[in-house]
């Protein structure tokens, strides 16, 4: 029986991502979100529209999106109430943030530096993907109030990849056995269990998905 409710939130589950950043005086930010779904190599992301992340997007226009694997659900939570913002927005105050400028030392995790952009990697992290700022949108939009969130589309210009996740003898493959993501669902943290059934769709050569041409910045 399906009953007709109205949940406070509907985060029905997506990866986590740690997304790292420049602050205006050139250090790293690193922050913990999950709303976020990929298109080829092009990636939505939802954040607050005041949030300090949200603000070195917009001004340095590039990032890291670094994808912790399931092992990694207690470095995230390190991260999950601080904030690089200083003072601590008062909605902030209320859920318990507190300011942080290290918030990698904060998270025991280590900067490595990127290759395209000026953000630093997660060095523990399976999978990092540097990328670009291609356009924003405001996203939330309600009759009764303004939008409070931006939709950001970031493009992937390089993607470093374990190589323990690849197929054997596929360096471009990853393997969707070996790769095990943190997922979100409703603020709480699952993984992957195994594969259930054989897809149709993964009898589509994986390489006619790329895009033409290859990607570069």
């Amino acid at each position: 029986m399906h009953l007709t409710v109205e949940p406070s939130i509907l985060y029905l589950g997506t990866p986590v991502l740690l997304i790292s950043t420049l602050n205006p005086d050139g250090t790293a930010n690193l922050a913990p979100m999950s709303s976020a779904w990929w298109l080829g190599w092009n990636c939505m992301l939802g954040l607050g529209a005041k949030a300090h992340t949200t603000q070195n997007l917009l001004r340095e226009k590039e990032c890291v999106l670094n994808l912790p694997s399931s092992a990694m659900a207690a470095a995230v939570n390190r991260l999950a109430r601080l904030t690089g913002s200083d003072p601590v927005p008062p909605h902030k105050q209320a859920m318990g943030y507190r300011h942080e400028a290290d918030k990698f030392t904060a998270a025991g995790l280590t900067p490595t530096p990127s290759h395209l952009v000026r953000a630093p990697r997660v060095a523990e992290c399976p999978v990092q993907l540097e990328a670009v700022l291609e356009t924003t949108h405001p996203f939330g939009h309600r009759p009764d109030k303004p939008t409070t969130a931006i939709a950001f589309e970031v493009r992937i210009v390089r993607a470093h990849i374990d190589d323990a996740l690849l197929v054997p003898n596929a360096k471009d493959r990853i393997d969707p056995d070996r790769w095990r993501p943190l997922i979100m669902s409703f603020c709480q943290f699952y993984g992957l269990g195994e594969r259930l059934h054989p897809s149709t769709l993964a009898e589509i050569p994986e390489h006619l998905y790329r895009p033409v041409p290859t990607m570069s910045r």
